[in-house]
């Protein structure tokens, strides 16, 4: 060996040690990339899913299914596991976006309850599996209004809006505040037909002038400050509002809603796909996903879970409705070609 030649390893050993020394003598965990909605998981699980796999969660969020989608279209990669809801997995596995899983190594999938498996979507469940559901309809401040909300004339008309102007907000999402104005005229949320649609967007437009804003994920907390007294939004952020305030209550009006269920997948531009798997196993733990859900208060898909979530969550028609308000709802399904039309109405919504 060369004088030069030994140096040179001696250098490399010394920066080996350096290196170990600073890492505690061990290696920097393996990391997993996780694409989800923002607050939408107890962040104690990925402390135990590193302690116990020694493996790092990074996550990073989204704020609507069409941000998410646009994404993946794109081509965007680095990301392990995908949090799409129910419509939005239909067409990413229309694509080809999506890898195809292994359930095999997903045993946990057994605890899914029936009433999820085998969804519209994903039939077989060969793309996705379902991890929390809920419903959409109107969260609102009993303290602050006269009357509690019944029905979505009581977010879309302005004989009743004009006491709480300013005070009020709508989904930052398409599907969602469309859906919700297609709803109060008596048309399905997946309507495709220009005329309705129109429709839909005049109401909205009436609406604007009383809106405080359009938001997706702050709108709970605006609730409990008091700016906000209305809300159209998810069940389980005005549940977890509700812990803090019992006044902040929900409900879903009686023409009827949105019921949604959100979905863990792998896209298939993933390079740990194996992991990506053990992930999506670990969250289905009957006690993880029971973690979950306490946290969140967004049900649970999972049948053995329920023997790990507090019962005042179980028992409150809120998170979980009864079958009689189920019937009522709808599924957002993917409208194909239709989803042009959507994205105008809402940019003339918007830009408005």
């Amino acid at each position: 060996m060369t004088f030069v030649r030994a140096l040179s390893f001696a250098t490399l050993l010394v920066l080996g040690v350096i290196a170990l020394n600073s890492c505690g003598g061990r290696q920097a965990p393996a990391e997993l990339h996780l694409f989800i909605w923002a607050n939408y998981i107890d962040p104690e699980v990925y402390k135990l899913f590193e302690r116990e796999f020694g493996v790092k969660v990074i996550e990073e969020n989204f704020d609507s299914n069409e941000t998410l989608r646009n994404k993946l279209q794109a081509g965007v990669t680095g990301y392990d596991i995908i949090v799409p809801s129910d419509y939005t997995v239909e067409a990413l596995i229309r694509q080809g976006l999506l890898a195809e899983l292994d359930l095999q190594k997903i045993p946990n999938s057994a605890h899914i309850a029936p009433r999820f498996r085998g969804l519209y979507y994903d039939p077989q469940n060969r793309y996705s599996i379902p991890y929390l559901w809920g419903t959409t309809g109107i969260g609102y401040n009993a303290q602050k209004l006269e009357t509690p909300p019944t029905s979505w004339a009581d977010l879309f008309e302005p004989d009743r809006l004009e006491r709480y102007k300013n005070r009020v907000s709508m989904l930052d999402d398409p599907r969602e505040a469309i859906g919700a104005a297609l709803k109060y005229l008596g048309y399905s949320v997946n309507s495709t037909d220009p005329q309705q649609l129109e429709a839909a967007k005049n109401l909205l437009l009436v609406q604007k002038p009383y809106l405080a804003r359009y938001d997706s994920e702050t709108y709970d907390d605006f609730l409990l400050t008091g700016d906000l007294v209305l809300a159209h939004g998810w069940s389980g952020e005005f549940a977890k509002a509700h812990v803090e305030n019992s006044n902040i209550r929900y409900v879903i009006p009686r023409e009827g809603g949105v019921i949604w269920a959100d979905n863990l997948a792998i896209p298939k531009s993933s390079q740990r796909i194996d992991l990506a798997h053990t992930f999506i196993d670990f969250l289905l733990r009957p006690t993880i996903n029971a973690k979950i859900v306490n946290f969140l208060r967004y049900p649970s898909t999972n049948e053995a879970a329920t023997a790990h979530i507090l019962p005042e969550i179980v028992n409150d028609p809120a998170i979980y409705p009864p079958e009689e308000i189920l019937e009522k709802l709808e599924w957002i399904r993917d409208v194909g070609d239709a989803r042009a039309l959507y994205e105008r109405v809402w940019d003339e919504i918007k830009s408005r």
